[in-house]
């Protein structure tokens, strides 16, 4: 293959083919080069991949200097993010941005970045600096296709590999090695043997990378629909010791086989995230589906290997430690370690009382949403679904573990329409009757309400007149059976 159509990217992305044009006209190499390349081929040599050219990202490298492509670019405007590597950001009229990157040479890497940077002429001398060869695949405006490295032959053959020594490659940034680990996951590829040793050599070294990088090349595997192999993977080649020492803790830890047939701890989450791969749950989820049992190994050492109780709660903490680490939002940890501390209570809604059931459910919902589209209203509920299916079709449990959930949930959904018919609990009762009919501010009148509202969730008050006689009847001393 040495020429590719390049029509239907430049349908889409129009400013990209303008970029190339004024380039090349004004006598300059102009080239698409890296993942955009790699994945319109991919499209063409598997029927079963689809590439979205709307979405993709296109990086171009040029034999252009940057005040060159500055005045050859009239209408865009540029952002110098890395102008002492010869890299700027054009932002096209329309709002999009490109990486236009001038041919270059690197060395006298700390492991995150060069020291020095060499402009060259050569495209060939720019392909060989990069990561891998899937990704130093270039085409020019015309389509003809540069693949010096054998990034074709890769791709075909659904190969990782790293342009020249691995080694050296890895140690020019550390980001690498889980980089490779994300693409191999994306193209459903094997690592080639060289780069896997190389990758298991230097996985100590990932922490010298900032954890906002870690952050989105992690959860860039977390998007991939082999997210499981991915994170098995990193603890193969230990790198899930040094982001998320907590899971990798669970390896050899026991479970009851009667529960757990499939073994230890961290195998079970293994197969609980094949499931979130195969039901194409959000990277979020597949993060909460991971960890649900990650405080099992904290859990097993305080009980001295007798049970794993309280496990949940000891994960709780521990996922809004990892999602410290990993530079989650506060959105996002909040959820994740909501998910975690809840996956226990979650499994036997069906044996809680409804009021509980009410509370657990409605937790942080979404009310601009109707009942009637729960996934969106009950957001975190239905994501605390999703990782008990996850967790229960990993063990012995199956089906079992979630339809009774889901039966209940169903019912339920009917009597919360009714809540919200009727009108928020406080609307039915708040502190101020209570005060007119006698109580003082202070804790009893917390405790009171507190009781009318759980009465209310439960379906045994359904009106404020009878919320009014029965706070009565209890401030009296005597509630109504």
């Amino acid at each position: 293959m040495d020429q590719v159509d390049l029509s239907g990217l430049f349908e889409h992305q129009p400013y990209a083919e303008e970029i190339l044009a004024n380039l090349s006209k004004s006598g300059f190499q102009a080239v698409i080069v890296g993942g955009a390349i790699r994945d319109l081929l991919r499209s063409l040599i598997f029927n079963d991949y689809e590439f979205d050219p709307e979405k993709t990202d296109v990086d171009i490298a040029t034999s252009a200097g940057l005040d060159q492509i500055r005045s050859h670019l009239p209408g865009f405007n540029f952002v110098g993010v890395g102008e002492e590597f010869g890299v700027l950001i054009a932002i096209a009229p329309d709002g999009r941005e490109y990486e236009i990157a001038q041919y270059r040479s690197e060395s006298g890497y700390d492991g995150r970045r060069p020291d020095q940077v060499k402009l060259v002429d050569s495209l060939e001398e720019d392909i060989e600096r990069r990561d891998f060869t899937v990704n130093g695949i270039a085409v020019n405006l015309e389509g003809r296709i540069y693949d010096f490295v054998g990034g074709i032959e890769d791709l075909r053959n659904r190969v990782i590999r790293a342009i020249g020594d691995p080694i050296d490659r890895f140690q020019e940034d550390y980001l690498r090695p889980l980089r490779g680990i994300r693409i191999s996951c994306d193209l459903d590829a094997a690592i080639e043997e060289e780069t896997y040793k190389a990758i298991d050599h230097l996985s100590e070294e990932i922490t010298r990378i900032s954890w906002e990088r870690i952050n989105l090349e992690l959860f860039k595997i977390l998007e991939t629909p082999r997210s499981a192999w991915g994170m098995r993977t990193c603890h193969e080649l230990g790198l899930l010791k040094e982001i998320i020492p907590e899971m990798a803790d669970n390896d050899g830890v026991p479970q009851p086989e009667e529960y757990h047939p499939e073994g230890d701890v961290l195998e079970h989450s293994f197969q609980a995230l094949e499931v979130a791969d195969r039901l194409r749950f959000t990277p979020l989820v597949k993060l909460a589906t991971f960890l649900h049992d990650v405080g099992k190994a904290e859990a097993y050492r305080r009980n001295k290997g007798g049970h794993l109780g309280g496990h949940e709660l000891i994960g709780q903490k521990q996922a809004g430690r990892i999602a410290k680490r990993l530079r989650l939002s506060n959105k996002e940890t909040k959820k994740l370690t909501w998910i975690v501390g809840n996956h226990m209570r979650g499994s036997i809604l069906q044996e809680m009382k409804r009021a509980k059931q009410v509370k657990l459910v409605r937790y942080n919902q979404e009310e601009e949403f109707p009942i009637v589209r729960p996934a969106e209203r009950f957001n975190y509920f239905t994501s605390l679904l999703q990782t008990i299916i996850a967790d229960s079709e990993a063990s012995v449990h199956g089906s079992k573990g979630w339809l009774p959930v889901v039966e209940r949930l169903t019912k339920l959904l009917l009597h919360l329409q009714d809540l919200e018919d009727l009108g928020t609990a406080r609307k039915l009762i708040n502190g101020d009757d209570l005060k007119n009919l006698g109580l003082s501010e202070g804790p009893r009148l917390g405790e009171v309400l507190d009781e009318l509202h759980e009465m209310i969730y439960a379906g045994d008050i359904t009106s404020r007149q009878e919320a009014i006689a029965e706070a009565e009847n209890i401030i009296k001393g005597s509630p109504l059976s």
